[in-house]
Parts: C-alpha cells; sequence; structure tokens
C-alpha cells in the first residue's frame, strides 16, 4: 500500500469516510496504517476491491469529493 500512492490515497478517503472522528476509530489514519488496525485493514481492502472492479472494467480509479 505505501509503494501505491493511488491506492493508499483511496484507502485514506475510505477511512475518512468511514471514521470521520474519535468516536469512530481511536486512531488517524497514519497511526492506523502503522499498527495495522482493524479499521485501516478494512479500509485497504475496500481500496483493494474497488481497484479490481475498476481494473475489470478498464477503467482508472479516480478520486472524487462527494458533495
Amino acid at each position: 500500500m505505501q509503494h501505491d500512492p493511488l491506492l493508499r490515497a483511496s484507502a485514506r478517503a475510505i477511512y475518512d469516510a468511514c471514521y470521520p472522528s474519535d468516536e469512530w476509530a481511536p486512531v488517524g489514519f497514519d497511526e492506523a496504517q502503522r499498527v495495522r488496525t482493524v479499521h485501516y485493514r478494512q479500509a485497504a481492502d475496500a481500496a483493494l476491491r474497488a481497484r479490481g472492479i475498476y481494473a475489470a472494467r478498464g477503467k482508472q480509479l479516480r478520486l472524487f469529493a462527494v458533495a
């Protein structure tokens, strides 16, 4: 994950969207990645699954903001 900036950014976006505050996750993304919390592993898995879906459709994963 650390060697793929787009995949890491995707995992961070998923993490931040799913765990927006201390009530949802005990630490921020960087710390969660360092100690590999369950929250980080779920976000990383979601990013990997999304990448696979886009790759299967021949599309590039793009980051976007949801209003």
